[in-house]
């Protein structure tokens, strides 16, 4: 399955603590599932797969169609394996708010407990360098508030991040698999899965946006006094090329600072401008506007995203979770899964008979 993005609407409320404590039960015991039928490298395969990562948090007992079931699930998942991540032979490391911003540091915590050496710094690069792609360099109007990264000790990586529309109520999530990553800055998310798309938005991760790219580097290495003075030409005559209105002109001083600090590393290319600090959203639209202007190479406007609950769900609906069949979930993965670890594979053949029952 191809990796992308999901558009959830925004839901009020909370997790109850019994629900939750069977989920991070049962959802640890998919995972060992997992590991020990496909190994650790399949875990990664399937949270960057929208339909399974939104099939398990329907599977787990939470709203299918609520932005939360993208919170809970992946804490769900990092709770129930806690203390087993060695084991198991994966990691995940972020949340959501605040707990995302400690997602560096909780990557190099599982390096030096598990002595992952030189990958810990280079998935502290990818895991800032994912969040600045979705936040800057597609601005679709979702701003990022939950960051997941899921990692082996060889390196291998996946992220579920998703961001929040505070006008429309809605949600986004976006899923990226490292091993199909090419380029971060150019359709890095292989294919995106969505019911909605938005109208003019700046795509400048587009496979169409490369010319705009380049434009965008090449003025980020200019002397921001003379870049400053086009801007304010622009002003002036009230260009504004057809940008999002949820993305206004930038203006001000913080535009001015970001350019100096562009100007100062010279970045390489596009990558290399988003990774420098201050460089954000307004910056990257600014560059991206004057480069239009300039060398005739608009950015890309099109939005990257395309078109049974097992235990009920936590609002009643479809109908509110059993707690007997529930238990007997947990209670007949857990066996199934202990038999597994000694070579009795009886009750994992029934599952997989069942998946073929289902299949066909």
């Amino acid at each position: 399955m191809r990796t992308g993005t999901a558009r959830l609407p925004l839901h009020g409320g909370k997790c109850p603590a019994w629900l939750f404590q069977k989920m991070k039960h049962l959802a640890g015991l998919i995972m060992e599932v997992v590991v020990l039928e496909y190994g650790p490298g399949e875990v990664l395969r399937r949270m960057a797969d929208p339909y399974w990562f939104q099939a398990l948090g329907c599977a787990l007992g939470f709203d299918w169609h609520s932005s939360g079931l993208t919170t809970t699930t992946c804490a769900a998942v990092k709770d129930g394996i806690k203390g087993r991540e060695g084991e198991l032979g994966f990691f995940l490391a972020g949340g959501k708010g605040r707990t995302a911003l400690n997602t560096p540091r909780e990557i190099e915590e599982f390096g030096a407990k598990y002595a992952l050496g030189s990958h810990v710094a280079a998935l502290q690069d990818i895991s800032r360098l994912v969040a600045k792609v979705d936040n800057a360099a597609l601005q679709d109007g979702y701003d990022l508030y939950h960051h997941c990264i899921i990692f082996t000790p060889g390196g291998e990586w996946a992220v579920v991040q998703q961001g929040m529309n505070g006008n429309s109520r809605w949600a986004r999530r976006y899923h990226w698999l490292g091993e199909e990553v090419d380029d971060f800055v150019s359709e890095p998310h292989h294919a995106v899965c969505c019911d909605y798309r938005q109208e003019n938005v700046l795509n400048m991760v587009a496979a169409e946006s490369e010319e705009n790219r380049q434009g965008s580097v090449l003025l980020s290495r200019e002397n921001p006094e003379r870049l400053l003075k086009e801007w304010s030409k622009i002003e002036e005559r009230e260009i504004s090329l057809d940008l999002p209105r949820h993305h206004p002109l930038p203006q001000g001083k913080r535009l001015s600072a970001s350019l100096y600090k562009a100007y100062l590393e010279q970045p390489a290319g596009f990558r290399e401008l988003l990774t420098i600090p201050g460089v954000g959203p307004q910056t990257i639209r600014a560059l991206s506007l004057l480069a239009e202007l300039s060398f005739g190479a608009p950015p890309s406007r099109r939005d990257p995203a395309r078109y049974s609950f097992a235990h009920g769900g936590k609002d009643g609906h479809p109908y509110p979770v059993n707690k007997e069949t529930y238990s007997q979930s947990i209670n007949f993965l857990q066996e199934a899964v202990l038999r597994a670890r000694i070579g009795e594979l009886d009750k994992m053949n029934v599952l997989k008979r069942l998946a073929a029952l289902q299949n066909n």
